[in-house]
């Protein structure tokens, strides 16, 4: 039996076909493309006309991938996160989904988003028995998680994902020194029940999942090695001196020289500046001294949820 996942992102798309076999899942399509619904209305709570538009042009060649793989409807889970859950315009954007690509939308809860993103970097074999405190940064909200292979001690969605912040510190490029204190200074106030958490439970590592920390694990890989990691591992370990490397890159370059950075992809070239600002708050103040990575995460964690 075959089941997609596509999980949209506020920035980012994601379909995931698989098939169901004796020892598990087979992928037979796996692509993330670029739609950008949070872009310049974000922070406003609404997805403009140009991001509906650019939406449903993802969606109709998503639909033509599940009608060539022969996927049945109901065995397409399609979740709206951040930039859906907080739209007020939500209602119209899933009607004209469902109208012009016959994909339902299903708007998860920002609790909900983080359990299938642990669940998600449990199956990459990310955790252990040590408490870790996984990050999911997307576009519109990181979600927080405090656990370790066995269960969540602790979890909380933050409506501060990269899009956001993005429109509202960026504001030159390469970015500011001013503007990565204000940053920290935001992160500080927002994220006072993370500090509380962290206070009970004292995470050794820290657990990234996917999006802007594949892209810092290609770059580690094109730097040491030439070459990108093997697609079929899903869990590394990335030294923290090579985060800082590649943190002095990110934040001193403007876009055309990211772009030129051996394993940076357009689709990450600018958002991963203030997600590594992000990582560099987390690691500092929380003194944390160690980083792993999982590429699963939020649809390889329904994807476990259906057994």
């Amino acid at each position: 039996m075959k089941q997609a996942i596509i999980d949209l992102g506020t920035n980012t798309f994601h379909l995931l076909i698989v098939e169901k076999n004796d020892t598990g899942y087979k992928t037979l399509f796996r692509e993330s493309r670029p739609a950008k619904i949070g872009q310049a209305g974000i922070n406003q709570g609404i997805i403009t006309e140009e991001g509906i538009g650019r939406a449903l042009a993802v969606l109709t060649y998503f639909r033509h991938v599940l009608d060539e793989h022969r996927v049945a409807p109901e065995q397409v889970i399609a979740t709206g996160t951040s930039a859906i859950r907080v739209a007020r315009n939500q209602q119209e954007f899933i009607r004209r989904v469902e109208q012009e690509t016959g994909i339902r939308i299903q708007v998860i809860s920002g609790d909900q988003e983080a359990e299938y993103i642990y669940k998600g970097v449990r199956a990459a074999g990310s955790l252990d028995n040590t408490t870790a405190l996984v990050i999911d940064i997307g576009g519109g909200s990181v979600e927080f998680i405090l656990g370790n292979q066995e269960r969540i001690f602790w979890k909380q969605s933050f409506e501060i994902g990269g899009q956001r912040l993005r429109e509202r510190f960026m504001t030159s490029d390469p970015i500011g020194p001013a503007s990565i204190r204000r940053l920290h200074n935001y992160f500080q106030e927002q994220l006072l029940p993370l500090a509380n958490a962290i206070h009970q439970y004292h995470p050794a590592v820290l657990v990234g999942s996917s999006g802007s920390f594949d892209t810092l694990v290609d770059m580690w890989f094109m730097h040491e090695q030439g070459r990108l990691p093997d697609p079929k591992q899903s869990a590394f370990t990335l030294p923290v001196e090579e985060f800082y490397r590649a943190y002095e890159l990110l934040v001193t370059r403007n876009h055309a020289e990211r772009m030129q950075i051996p394993g940076m992809i357009e689709l990450r070239v600018d958002m991963i500046v203030v997600a590594v600002c992000l990582i560099d708050y987390v690691l500092k103040t929380y003194a944390i001294s160690q980083i792993r990575t999982s590429t699963y995460s939020l649809k390889e964690g329904v994807l476990s949820s259906l057994g």
